[in-house]
């Protein structure tokens, strides 16, 4: 007989294997934790806690199975997709992503899938951590005003997507309807000072991108997989400025990634970190030392990393223009000492990172309120202004508007937009190469199109900019700049 041949049961699953006699077990060789079954739950029922995003439920610190009884309804809701956008919702729990759920391994999950009355369409539920036909979905098709139940075992740990999968599937992922679902380990996972809920999704609107008013889902972008937005959390800004995530120096944090799709695949990465760990595609197996990690749609991860320095780390779909011009971008505000031996403490977020990572952009949003109601002042218009101007233009033109001696010609008293201020409508939207003189300087550079500033936006920036730095005064207004944005270029301008 074969020395070291031995039995592994896990949880009463038995399967064989050989001993650590044909040598040393790494960590990355550690042995498979099989699917288990623990058992029949023990003790009386219980609730199971559910989350909005980005929280996540507390850890179940049991150590035997129980039954859960997960209670979670669809409800179909406008609410914001960026500033002034509006956007026509299906929600599991009123919330995009859906309700966090957290289960231990071995646990009987007892599942209540309830359609909101008002709601217009049927739905059901499929989730990745099931064994079982659609993952419950051939068990949860439910009406508007009905209730359904079905029951599964937790048999793999893991983190888990769930998402509706009533027809036509993709329509109803498209429209928000995706969450995670946590099976933890039987001995729990390791402790971290926090956790949190980030999901990733596309979304396909028959407006351009931050295009106001409330927005129809277009089928034909989601076929093509062109979206008009990419977006954690369900909104543009959904976890920035005073909503961003937080920790102090010298913590751990894990974060639940998910992504939702329901067509792009997430290149995650957080700007400044490190994952010292990292359960890539939502498994048992871990990575360390990750920069950036691949999530597919309708896939997870855990990452986990210690923050050794204070400032705003930045997560992003590294595809790079979902980022910075479809809005997948969310912050991490971390407080505490600076360690200058790690690093110098220099920083320019709120030039690297846009407009989004703006501590308050309530200026910007009382400014759309203000549009959609008629009501937009002036000084509405110079505060979302400033704060869009901090994002997008002051890497160039500075924050006092001096701009770069020979290069970017300053705007602070400048003469070029004192003798035709509109003129500067066309310099945003199509871009400016070659030399221009400005208060006696002349300047060689190129000014790419702004092409991902919506009409408001680029009337708020000029107007901050035309009242700013001793300029002669006066107002752009939306009306101005879709004139300019309909009218062709006289050429083309070359990109930076």
């Amino acid at each position: 007989m074969i020395q070291g041949l031995r039995t592994i049961i896990v949880g009463g699953a038995i399967a064989c294997g050989l001993s650590a006699a044909f040598g040393a077990t790494s960590e990355a060789q550690a042995p498979v934790k099989w699917a288990g079954d623990f058992g029949p739950p023990q003790g009386a029922p219980i609730h199971a806690v559910l989350t909005s995003p980005p929280n996540v439920p507390p850890p179940t610190h049991r150590t035997v199975p129980a039954k859960v009884i997960v209670e979670l309804e669809v409800v179909e809701k406008n609410m914001p997709i960026s500033e002034g956008v509006s956007y026509t919702f299906w929600t599991f729990g009123g919330t995009v992503p859906g309700s966090f759920i957290r289960v231990r391994q071995g646990d009987t999950v007892e599942f209540h899938l309830k359609n909101n009355p008002n709601n217009k369409m049927p739905h059901n539920i499929d989730l990745h951590g099931v064994t079982g036909p659609g993952g419950g979905a051939a068990s949860s098709f439910t009406a508007p005003g009905h209730e359904s139940q079905f029951t599964f075992k937790a048999l793999n740990e893991g983190i888990y997507v769930y998402h509706c999968a009533t027809a036509p599937v993709g329509m109803h992922v498209a429209n928000g309807m995706y969450g995670l679902i946590l099976v933890e380990p039987p001995e729990g996972l390791s402790k971290v000072d926090h956790e949190y809920y980030v999901m990733q999704g596309d979304f396909y609107t028959t407006g351009k991108y931050r295009e106001k008013g409330l927005q129809p889902f277009d089928m034909e972008k989601a076929i093509d997989e062109r979206p008009t937005y990419v977006l954690f959390n369900g909104a543009e800004g959904s976890l920035t400025g005073d909503k961003a995530i937080t920790a102090k120096t010298n913590e751990t944090v894990r974060l639940f990634i998910g992504n939702g799709g329901p067509n792009l695949v997430s290149s995650f990465h957080v700007i400044g970190a490190i994952f010292d760990k990292v359960r890539f595609e939502g498994g048992t197996n871990t990575q360390s030392n990750v920069q950036t990690t691949l999530i597919p749609a309708g896939g997870a991860a855990a990452v986990e990393f210690s923050t050794k320095v204070p400032g705003s780390y930045v997560l992003v779909d590294h595809s790079i223009f979902r980022a910075f011009n479809k809005g997948a971008l969310a912050i991490l505000k971390v407080s505490g000492p600076e360690d200058k031996t790690i690093y110098s403490g220099k920083e320019l977020d709120s030039v690297y990172l846009g407009d989004r990572s703006q501590p308050n952009l309530q200026a910007v949003t009382t400014a759309a309120h203000a549009a959609a109601t008629g009501t937009l002042t002036l000084q509405d218009q110079v505060q979302a202004g400033q704060a869009l101007f901090a994002g997008t233009c002051s890497v160039c033109h500075q924050a006092n508007g001096a701009g770069l001696a020979g290069v970017f010609p300053p705007l602070a008293k400048s003469d070029y937009l004192g003798a035709d201020p509109k003129r500067a409508i066309g310099v945003v939207l199509h871009g400016l190469t070659g030399k221009v003189s400005v208060n006696g300087g002349d300047y060689n550079s190129v000014m790419p199109p702004m092409n991902q500033l919506n009409d408001d936006e680029v009337a708020n920036i000029l107007t901050y900019v035309l009242n700013s730095w001793g300029n002669p005064g006066g107002r752009i207004l939306t009306d101005d700049v879709k004139k300019v944005r309909a009218a062709k270029p006289a050429a083309p301008a070359a990109a930076h």
